[in-house]
């Protein structure tokens, strides 16, 4: 048996679930702004006076650092953007 469901609550479902995708991509796109222009580029100098296996951090974190963050922003984009699936039940299997 089919459970009925009306259209204006899967509307309302998708602007929701949209709403919500949207929200994670800002987010990431934020902290990848600010990873890669704010600490590669703008805070540098500031972030050069502090060292990091024996390199200047700012150089460090423009070279190194900002490649860890985006692989870990990949792993929590994947996982966040699966949570939303499923709370919003359009999830893949």
């Amino acid at each position: 048996m089919k459970n009925y469901i009306d259209s204006t609550d899967d509307a309302a479902v998708a602007e929701s679930h949209w709403a919500a995708s949207l929200k994670l991509i800002a987010g990431c796109l934020f902290v990848w702004f600010v990873v890669s222009y704010g600490f590669g580029v703008i805070l540098v100098d500031q972030m050069n006076q502090f060292s990091l296996g024996g390199y200047r951090l700012g150089f460090w974190f423009a070279q190194q650092g900002s490649i860890y963050t985006f692989v870990a922003l990949i792993f929590f984009y994947v996982w966040r953007m699966n949570r939303i699936d499923r709370d919003h039940g359009v999830r893949e299997d």
